[in-house]
């Protein structure tokens, strides 16, 4: 085999695993990770099962890949956000429903003990919430004007975004989540005093 074959082979390769994650996302918002089944997806990308797992071995390897996938969508600069920016991604999010439904079905499902993805989530919230504190610190220094420090805000922030994008996603037309994003920015801002 020549080396322009291996690399034609190795691009095919990485071409049905991103066919294989987008299919595995779209199957896991539809039937929720327990819903969701290694035939279907393999069903969706004209594989038989025994196929998707040379690409996968495990459910729980495709589901990892998901997550990866999304993380890599939503990859946040590496300078620092600012909070203004943060409106921009909750604008953002609210254009791709597909993607925040399989988030948020992953995300409910993984507070059992034996989730796969539970470690992944405890992880991800830790930094988070960590970045979420650099980006309030950023704004506000060391105590917002409702006298909070950022390391107590933080923890509220994230519950805001995530919490919206649940009651968006149940009631898109009622529930406005950029504009509701943007009046908790300007509570966070406001002296109680």
């Amino acid at each position: 085999m020549s080396y322009g074959d291996d690399m034609s082979a190795r691009v095919r390769s990485e071409e049905r695993r991103a066919a294989i994650v987008t299919a595995a996302l779209e199957v896991i918002a539809e039937r929720g990770y327990r819903g969701a089944s290694l035939a279907a997806v393999a069903e969706r990308v004209g594989l038989t099962q025994q196929g998707l797992l040379h690409y996968f071995p495990t459910k729980d390897a495709l589901l990892v890949a998901v997550l990866e996938e999304r993380d890599r969508w939503d990859a946040v600069p590496t300078r620092p956000l600012r909070l203004d920016l943060l409106a921009s991604l909750v604008e953002y999010n609210a254009m791709r429903p597909g993607i925040i439904q399989t988030f948020s079905a992953l995300l409910g499902e993984s507070v059992t003990e034996e989730h796969p993805t539970r470690g992944y989530f405890t992880e991800r919230y830790a930094q988070v919430r960590a970045g979420m504190a650099e980006v309030l610190r950023a704004e506000y220094g060391d105590r917002l004007p409702n006298g909070l420090t950022p390391e107590r805000t933080a923890p509220l922030l994230v519950a805001v975004m995530d919490g919206l994008q649940y009651q968006w996603l149940l009631d898109p037309d009622a529930v406005d989540m950029p504009g509701a994003f943007r009046d908790f920015l300007t509570l966070l801002g406001e002296n109680p005093g």
